[in-house]
């Protein structure tokens, strides 16, 4: 997995296998401003699992600002809003 940040929002980028769907992928935002991402091709049993945790820094992200997507070449491209520095508690 690839991220980049920015001032406004980090950009977490994979790019997965085609016998996952969109439907097979769990984005969960978790207590401690950490993501995970679990994305499983339940009929496999071989390269069927694959598991991403991604912890931020305290209070740095918009837990309720996140948004996934899939584009046509199976990449899963996850956006995080930044909370501003002078909003930071």
């Amino acid at each position: 997995m690839q991220i980049a940040s920015t001032v406004y929002n980090y950009t977490l980028s994979v790019q997965l296998p085609a016998a996952i769907q969109p439907e097979m992928v769990t984005v969960c935002a978790n207590k401690g401003d950490r993501i995970k991402v679990v994305a499983d091709v339940w009929h496999m049993e071989n390269e069927s699992h694959y598991e991403w945790q991604i912890s931020f820094p305290p209070h740095d992200i918009d837990m309720g600002a996140i948004h996934a997507r899939f584009d046509d070449t199976r990449s899963l491209t996850i956006d995080v809003r930044r909370i501003p520095r002078m909003y930071r508690t």
